[in-house]
């Protein structure tokens, strides 16, 4: 763990974050980056994920989680707040949130679990995935809003959310299921969540990358955020990489100018191969530059983060920490 971390104001303010993505751009990654910039301010931040992937396991390099919050990891000591806060994790089981539901409304206690042995909840989770979503949000806002003694348990939660092709339908299913159930407690327990998801401590980040259909889901999930009236953040773009050439045209004098000085063989085949090469790279580049402003188009902060090269490893998730953490931009201010 690196020593120190920058001494700077709250950069990601919102309470919860929610952060979704194509499958492939690294979502799990981001997201367990951002809670260890959001530990690095201070925060207790509990860390979630919904789909039985223990992608959250897997980036920190530990064994498979159980339905129990862990701590996990530390935030860089020495912030403005007078130290590193904490990274919990927790990964959500559908079948374990659903009998802790029997239990705390319905008083069920042993019966639940009778319930379970007859196969009744894999039935239920598995013949209504809405309940099954409801139960996961559920979960996530009672989080978010647990307290102690007056004092809440968690100053923000990260949730490695599904991917952007279904991410709207699983954060908008507790409003419909407020809206077709009329009385009782998953009536109750819906509009709570419908209520945090939509309120300004909420903000949904989408990661993405410089290719085109990821930007292009990106954009549609945006604006399918934006229409179910969901609180849009920033739009991370990850595994960027540094230019290596100039934009304009590469020539072969200039290819061959660079060989000899470098006491490099600079024969016209060798000149040729490296004149494609470079123009194939730089109509990527050009590529590149249009999604970039695709993306700004959207109006949300946009954080870039470079390519692990090295892939994920725990002490890469700090890199990023602190790059999440040095994005100018009111990130957290969500739409």
């Amino acid at each position: 763990v690196p020593t120190a971390a920058p001494s700077l104001p709250a950069r990601w303010p919102a309470r919860l974050h929610i952060v979704t993505g194509k499958g492939g751009t690294g979502k799990t990654t981001v997201a367990a980056a951002l809670a260890l910039a959001l530990a690095s301010e201070g925060r207790r931040t509990l860390l979630v994920e919904v789909e039985q992937r223990q992608g959250i396991a897997q980036v920190f390099d530990r064994a498979p989680l159980p339905y129990e919050e862990r701590a996990i990891a530390t935030g860089w000591p020495g912030t403005a707040s007078g130290g590193g806060g904490e990274v919990f994790a927790l990964a959500v089981d559908a079948e374990e949130a659903l009998l802790e539901y029997l239990d705390i409304f319905y008083r069920l206690g042993r019966a639940g679990r009778a319930l379970q042995k007859l196969g009744a909840i894999d039935f239920a989770t598995t013949i209504a995935p809405g309940v099954r979503d409801v139960l996961l949000t559920g979960k996530v806002k009672e989080a978010v809003t647990r307290t102690v003694d007056g004092r809440r348990v968690y100053d923000a939660v990260v949730l490695d959310a599904p991917p952007t092709g279904r991410v709207g339908r699983f954060l908008n299913v507790t409003a419909e299921t407020a809206r077709l159930t009329r009385v009782g407690p998953i009536k109750t327990q819906s509009e709570g969540v419908a209520t945090v998801l939509r309120s300004p401590m909420t903000a949904v980040h989408v990661v993405t990358l410089l290719e085109e259909m990821p930007v292009q889901e990106t954009a549609d999930a945006v604006a399918e955020l934006q229409r179910l009236k969901l609180p849009v953040g920033s739009i991370i773009v990850n595994a960027t990489r540094p230019p290596l050439l100039r934009r304009g045209r590469v020539t072969r004098a200039e290819v061959r100018r660079g060989l000899l000085a470098a006491g490099l063989p600079a024969d016209q085949k060798v000149v040729a191969g490296l004149v494609e090469q470079a123009e194939a790279y730089l109509q990527r580049q050009a590529l590149e530059d249009s999604l970039r402003a695709e993306l700004t188009a959207l109006g949300r902060p946009l954080v870039e983060l470079p390519l692990l090269t090295e892939g994920v490893r725990p002490s890469n998730l700090y890199e990023l920490a602190r790059i999440l953490l040095e994005a100018p931009g009111p990130a957290g201010r969500p739409s």
